[in-house]
This record gives C-alpha cells, structure tokens and sequence, in this order.
C-alpha cells in the first residue's frame, strides 16, 4: 500500500504540476507575444497535450480507485475517495467545457484562426482556473491519505 499511495501521489501532483504551469505560466507568456505569434503555440500545446491528458487523468482516478478498495475502512480511505471523486468532476468539467474548446484551437493557425480566437482561448483560461483548484483540492487529499494511511 505505501508503494500504492506514493505512486498515486506522485501521478496526481505531477498532473496538477503541469496543469498549473500551463495556467499560471505558459499561457500567460504566450499571451504576451505580439500578433499571433502565441497561437501557434497554444494549437501545438492543445494537440500534445489533448493527446496525453486524458490518459493521465484517467490513470489517477485508477490508482484512487485501486487505493480505496483496497484500503476500504482504514484511515486515508476518505480523502483518497472525496479526491478520486475531484478528479472524476475534473474530468467532467474537461469534456464538457474545455475539450471543445481545445478542440478547435488545435486546428488553428495564424492565417485561419477566427477573429474571436483571443476571446476563445480567454474562456478556456478561465475555466482552466477552475479545473486546477479541483486538481490542487485533489492533489492535497491524496497526499492526506498517504499521511493517514
């Protein structure tokens, strides 16, 4: 089990890690290059990482899973569960607001991008935001867990 929840820690902090860059400092930088220079850049991050994301979400909700079933009625089963259950609403979130979004900025370039492309990626920022504070709240009770467990 201190294998397990080491593992899970370490998925779910460094998913939170690369998420929060993004937010806090890739995109900004981006945004502060002159014309379009950043949008070929954001359709580049979105195709990467739109391809690799889901795979990592979804493993940390495993290794929640896997943790909780395992550990049933020991100590770090609850904030293991609540954080499996911030990651499945993440997730949600993901599909339901910031995948279609995303989805259209991977087909962007600097000659065939819309006009509104700014305002576009501004939503997506903003709903980001949000996502990252599921992932820290989720990141913070994994590594409760490990610490009760």
């Amino acid at each position: 089990m201190d294998v397990l929840g080491v593992v899970t820690v370490v998925a779910v902090g460094l998913l939170v890690g690369v998420e929060l860059a993004v937010a806090v400092f890739v995109n900004p930088m981006l945004d502060r290059l002159p014309g379009d220079a950043g949008l070929a850049a954001r359709s580049d991050g979105a195709r990467v990482l739109g391809r690799v994301m889901p795979f990592w979400y979804s493993g940390s909700i495993v290794l929640g899973i896997v943790w909780v079933v395992l550990e049933w009625g020991g100590p770090g089963v609850v904030p293991v569960g609540v954080a499996t259950a911030l990651l499945a609403a993440a997730i949600v979130v993901s599909v339901a607001l910031l995948v279609p979004i995303n989805d259209r900025v991977t087909r962007w370039s600097a000659g065939d991008a819309p006009s509104d492309w700014r305002a576009q990626v501004g939503r997506w920022d903003r709903l980001h935001y949000g996502r990252v504070a599921l992932l820290v709240a989720a990141f913070a009770l994994v590594a409760v867990g490990l610490l009760g467990a």
